[in-house]
């Protein structure tokens, strides 16, 4: 049922701020006419009992049932579309092998329009069904395939940033799949967004462009200066890798004598609407000058085991006050499951504090210092640290945001979720959300309101 001009009556929980947890118990959630959230009522409150009557009178309310728990929909900060066909494959080579011998080959596909059709329409009913309910693309290189992603995201109903990948430079990129130059790179970005933004089902703007380099070694300095200026021109958001693993972050130092935040920083694409994926070599200046430009980084913690050579401190970058949010990375990350990733960005920070060489004294295993987060902040970033880092009103309920939701049935017949009820109330009832959650779980998903039909 869709949720406009309704009043929604759930509990659930929500993480406005890191490492608090506002649980909801039978509160009343009015939803405009936009999608967006015009109040919310707590049990307590002195009008509650008479609004809740009120809405009940006139047919507007809506009850979720006993067992089900409403959350925001997850929101993905780094999705490589076209590479779902492979997703928990080719895991077995380093990083520049993986592009070349298997990537490369696999988005030079999308040329094919009925291919890139049937993928993206998987992809997203996939991630819908997953929860999330934004997500930011990289497509490829080709301008109908990507076009035809923003096609299917606004006919499917998800919240979306969708970017053309631009790469041109031909030391890195193979001959048969690279912009045939700096100005095509550049324009073919610019033939998206006026794409995007004139589009007839887009008057809500529920799709968004991005300027999309690739990562550095991928690009030639021409292409990054027009893209930076493109940005200047148009507002848009940006998305690349930044520092992903030894082999990406020594290139850059290699080309330009300088880290890849500082590069980016220099070619003015690192700003307010900035996301830099992975960025687990960033230093201590890196770290510095993301905070001061307010970028975001996009945290991938399984695709790190695989491609990056080392755990980004998550929670070093969030005590620092950067904005961080959590992405997948399909299909560098063999699962397109927030609720995976936020187990996984929760391991990833106790191996990172606890060391994991079995061979050293306990005492002497971690070098690092505290870096362990739990359930609390891999929820927050899931949701409410997506959307401040993408700075979208969305990953919280609250009036002014857009309802973006999931609800989880923890009763559902082939769930995961087990409760009891004289063990699990509060807190207690989302970490096990977290950590037990799976597919079947989430049995409804509303994006500005409107109900998601899952697949």
């Amino acid at each position: 049922m869709d949720l406009r001009n309704k009043t929604l009556c759930a509990s659930g929980f929500h993480a406005p701020e890191r490492g608090h947890i506002d649980i909801l118990e039978d509160v009343l959630i009015d939803i405009g006419a936009d999608g967006a959230i015009k109040a919310i009522h707590r049990p307590g409150e002195p009008n509650y009992r008479s609004i809740r009557d009120a809405r009940e009178e006139t047919g507007e309310l809506v009850v979720l049932p006993s067992g089900s728990y409403l959350l925001p929909g997850f929101v993905d900060l780094h999705v490589h579309a076209p590479q779902y066909p492979q997703l928990g494959s080719a895991l077995d080579v380093p990083l520049e092998v993986w592009l070349q011998q298997y990537t490369f080959p696999l988005e030079a596909k999308y040329q094919d329009m009925s291919f890139a059709k049937r993928s993206y329409g998987l992809l997203v009913d996939d991630l819908l069904a997953n929860g999330t309910t934004t997500a930011l693309y990289f497509a490829t290189i080709h301008q109908e395939a990507t076009r035809a992603l923003v096609d299917v995201c606004l006919e499917k109903g998800q919240r979306a940033l969708v970017g053309k990948v631009a790469m041109d430079n031909a030391d890195e990129c193979p001959e048969y799949y690279r912009d045939a130059s700096p100005q095509a790179a550049v324009e073919g970005t610019r033939q998206l967004i006026d794409y995007v933004r004139a589009h007839p089902d887009n008057g809500e703007g529920r799709v968004l462009p991005v300027v999309t380099p690739r990562f550095i070694p991928s690009c030639t300095d021409a292409t990054l200066e027009g893209l930076g200026e493109l940005v200047k021109e148009c507002g848009c958001h940006v998305q690349t890798h930044c520092s992903e693993s030894d082999w990406a972050h020594g290139y850059v130092l290699s080309r330009y004598g300088v880290t890849d935040a500082a590069a980016l920083d220099r070619f003015g694409l690192l700003g307010r609407r900035s996301v830099l994926a992975h960025a687990n070599f960033l230093t201590a200046e890196d770290m510095e000058r993301v905070r001061m430009r307010e970028a975001a980084i996009a945290h991938c913690p399984l695709s790190n085991v695989y491609f990056a050579n080392a755990v980004f401190p998550l929670r070093a970058a969030l005590d620092k006050g950067i904005h961080v949010g959590l992405g997948t990375d399909i299909s560098g990350g063999p699962s397109a499951s927030m609720l995976e990733n936020c187990r996984g960005a929760i391991l990833m920070s106790r191996a990172l504090e606890t060391g994991v060489d079995p061979r050293l004294d306990a005492t002497t295993r971690s070098t690092f210092g505290p870096a362990q987060i739990d359930f609390r902040d891999a929820f927050h970033i899931a949701t409410a640290g997506g959307g401040i880092a993408l700075d979208l009103p969305v990953g919280q309920f609250k009036p002014g945001y857009l309802f973006d939701a999931i609800v989880i049935d923890t009763k559902a017949e082939k769930g995961s979720v087990r409760l009891f009820d004289e063990l699990d109330a509060g807190e207690q009832i989302l970490q096990k959300i977290i950590y037990t959650a799976s597919k079947p779980n989430i049995a409804s998903t509303w994006v500005g309101g409107l109900h998601v039909r899952l697949p």
